[in-house]
């Protein structure tokens, strides 16, 4: 794709993903967080226009795309979709699919793929457990052979799309006799699994998401859903989780827009001492400051995908990848602050795009990796310890 090709793609793909958002989520975010639930219908639709499938291979339904395409839609679809919500479960299979596109056998491909790029069926990816954390290795919830069955036990908790998956990717221990990162195994379990049961989580935000955790009881999964080797799963999810801290990135920055996009609506409209607020200075300011964040996370963005684009993404990027995830939640976390503070009284109200973006800040700063463990991933990747 050339340069010229590669910026029509982007600003045609914008425009789609900006309409759909505007029309067919932005109207009803409020009345979905009430319901606790968007529609499955939005799966299919959203599908209908070729955002699922998007970055995956032709012969599942996909379309190949690289990451300065991905980025754009990721970006607009929280821009003027306004919900956390809707995007997390939306795209949960990001992270629950790739694992099985690169490690699954053609027959489990063929099989699982196609209807989730189709928004017939919802992948989700469950590495999280009560007592663990952002420590993967320490994973509890064991897998252990019986003929051509793995029996699985164990938890897993803060589970996006955990309610609704059809299809999960689950973090496993397959050698039981090893505590550490080696006796990992990524192992995708049917949602239909005898002995899987699933709660609700009640959250502060992302409330038209379904989160849940789930319970693993004598769960027997067919020895071909295994993804890839025995012990070879820390790797996987490591690979994963650059991804979807890319997608982060992409959608933080979407959603810092959004606080933009209203705060400024707000201050040119609203009047205060004979003058709209936007004619104050301190108001300027607080704008110019939030255009600061979004233009520097934008530029960092952007650089990002097109060395990956281009096939960098040794550990120096990967190291990127980690630090941007946190430049852009914070970016994200200020524009949301400053957003509220313009809009005033209006920004505390129920039904704003701050307000609700405010209450959704704190996950995306702790969901695929606290600020915390990027701040470490980045220096063990640029060789700082």
């Amino acid at each position: 794709m050339t340069d010229a090709e590669l910026r029509e793609a982007r600003t045609a793909l914008a425009d789609l993903v900006e309409r759909f958002a505007r029309t067919e989520i932005a109207p009803h975010v409020t009345e979905w967080d009430a319901a606790g639930e968007f529609p499955r219908a939005l799966y299919r639709r959203a599908a209908e226009l070729g955002l699922l499938g998007m970055g995956y291979p032709e012969e599942f339904g996909g379309t190949p795309a690289p990451h300065a395409l991905r980025m754009v839609m990721w970006r607009a679809l929280c821009r003027f979709g306004t919900s956390g919500g809707v995007q997390a479960s939306l795209l949960s299979h990001n992270i629950g699919l790739p694992p099985v596109v690169a490690l699954a056998s053609d027959a489990v491909k063929r099989e699982v793929v196609p209807p989730v790029l189709a928004g017939e069926k919802i992948a989700a990816l469950a590495i999280t457990e009560p007592g663990g954390g952002s420590d993967v290795a320490a994973v509890h919830t064991t897998a252990r052979r019986e003929g051509d069955e793995y029996v699985v036990d164990g938890e897993k908790i803060f589970i996006t799309s955990g309610m609704r998956a059809d299809w999960i990717t689950v973090a496993v221990r397959t050698n039981l006799q090893s505590k550490g990162s080696s006796g990992l195994s990524l192992l995708l379990v049917p949602g239909d699994s005898k002995g899987l049961s699933r709660t609700r989580l009640d959250k502060m935000g992302w409330l038209c998401s379904d989160t849940a955790q789930l319970r693993f009881d004598g769960v027997r999964v067919p020895a071909r859903y295994l993804l890839g080797a025995e012990g070879a799963g820390f790797k996987a999810i490591m690979g994963n989780f650059n991804g979807e801290r890319f997608g982060i990135a992409a959608g933080a920055l979407g959603f810092a827009e959004a606080c933009y996009d209203e705060a400024l609506a707000w201050a040119q409209q609203r009047k205060t001492f004979g003058q709209a607020l936007v004619g104050h200075q301190v108001i300027r300011h607080k704008l110019v400051d939030m255009q600061q964040h979004i233009r520097a996370t934008a530029a960092w963005l952007e650089q990002l995908a097109a060395r990956a684009d281009a096939g960098d993404t040794g550990a120096d990027w990967v190291g990127e990848v980690a630090a941007l995830k946190n430049q852009a939640t914070q970016t994200l976390q200020f524009c949301a602050d400053a957003g509220v503070q313009i809009l005033g009284g209006m920004g505390y109200m129920r039904g704003t795009v701050c307000e609700r973006i405010y209450r959704e800040v704190k996950v995306i700063t702790i969901g695929g990796g606290t600020e915390e463990i990027m701040k470490e991933l980045a220096a063990r990747q640029w060789g700082i310890v």
